[in-house]
């Protein structure tokens, strides 16, 4: 049983059929429904060869307003395309013992743009991982040799040492 559930997935995704055929259909109702709305905005404008300015200016402000609408609802549409459902199984990970060792790098070099309290922070969130202590490694590389980023990790090791183990 043991070998068996190791060859499981740890989540499945299913496309949903229903869903995505609504969400087609609405998609290509819209779109034909646009180019109508683009077609009598363009004839609009070369129908009548005596357009007056004062009319031009707030045809164009229209136009131009239902283009950029257009473009937004477009590009809303990409998680539409294909609707899935995900199920996931945690009680399918493999056991402590079992899992790779993780290295996790953090990197700084100004402690002017890279705030030493949110270096600090991310370095302590790191070791505070919910993985097992004798494989996650933490390195934080301070390419700036800043003092004061030295003397932000020392504290963060003294507040780690009273802190960290009420986080496992």
């Amino acid at each position: 049983m043991e070998e068996s559930q190791g060859t499981l997935p740890l989540s499945t995704c299913h496309v949903q059929i229903g869903l995505l055929i609504i969400n087609r259909l609405h998609m290509l109702l819209h779109s034909t429904a646009l180019s109508f709305l683009f077609y009598y905005r363009l004839s609009f404008l070369f129908q009548d060869p005596e357009n007056s300015g004062s009319h031009l200016l707030p045809w164009f402000l229209v136009f131009a307003s239902e283009i950029i609408l257009s473009f937004i609802w477009f590009l809303g549409q990409a998680y539409r395309w294909r609707p899935v459902s995900r199920a996931v199984f945690p009680e399918r990970l493999p056991v402590d013992d079992k899992l790779p060792g993780v290295d996790v790098f953090i990197c700084t070099a100004d402690p002017i743009k890279e705030p030493t309290l949110e270096v600090m922070n991310t370095v302590l969130s790191s070791m505070a991982l919910d993985y097992p202590q004798e494989k996650l490694h933490v390195y934080l590389s301070d390419d700036g040799c800043s003092p004061m980023t030295l003397y932000g990790m020392s504290k963060a090791y003294e507040f780690a040492r009273w802190w960290l183990p009420f986080c496992r």
